[in-house]
């Protein structure tokens, strides 16, 4: 499913000049965003990080969630590779239950320990409703063939892989743990199955005693 509905200009920002690439996806009807950074001269081994929308930790720098980290290291790593794409992707607040519905799992979360996982089960909503298929419709009509994704989450790359964009290489994208995010990091870990090595072991069951 091509796109078609498409507007191009470059963007002037602190870490340097991106051309900026909107587009509506004809599958899901929302505006999503392409960064682009330099000319990496080669349609192959693209850096690529495919960015969820969190409007709490991308605008607001919530120290709840990794996203806004996970954000400013990816753009980062862009500039400093000297070029790459970061696909910006609307309508996935929350892993796709929208803004209201996460601000009542933050609640959910803080007043009875619920983690990411099981606030969301517990209001009634899957436990990701993204989907990944406009970034790789724009990644093609980038013409890149392939890329090396920052991405601590497997599913990712296989959603990815599965609209017919290649992940030659994984890259992690790995953000230091603190009292505020290490439930939520451990919940990804355990319960989403994200690569997250630098967190500490999870506590070993004992053995009954004989």
């Amino acid at each position: 499913m091509p796109l078609a509905d498409i507007a191009e200009a470059d963007l002037v920002t602190r870490r340097g000049t991106f051309r900026t690439v909107a587009f509506r996806d004809p599958s899901d009807g929302n505006e999503h965003l392409a960064l682009v950074y330099g000319d990496s001269g080669k349609p192959r081994d693209v850096l690529v990080r495919v960015h969820s929308e969190c409007v709490t930790g991308d605008i607001f720098a919530a120290m709840r969630c990794e996203c806004g980290d996970q954000l400013d290291a990816a753009l980062n790593a862009i500039v400093r590779e000297g070029a790459g794409v970061l696909v910006y992707l609307r309508g996935h607040e929350g892993r796709g239950i929208g803004l209201v519905a996460k601000v009542r799992t933050h609640v959910l979360q803080d007043d009875h320990g619920l983690d990411t996982v099981d606030s969301a089960t517990v209001l009634g909503f899957p436990v990701d409703d993204r989907d990944f298929g406009p970034a790789a419709r724009v990644l093609k009509y980038l013409g890149i063939r392939s890329v090396r994704l920052m991405s601590n989450n497997a599913d990712k790359i296989r959603s990815l892989e599965a609209h017919g964009v290649e992940v030659s290489s994984r890259v992690p994208l790995l953000v230091q743990a603190t009292d505020h995010n290490i439930r939520y990091l451990t919940a990804k870990r355990d319960r989403l199955g994200h690569d997250l090595p630098h967190l500490p072991a999870p506590p070993r069951l004992g053995t009954a005693g004989g």
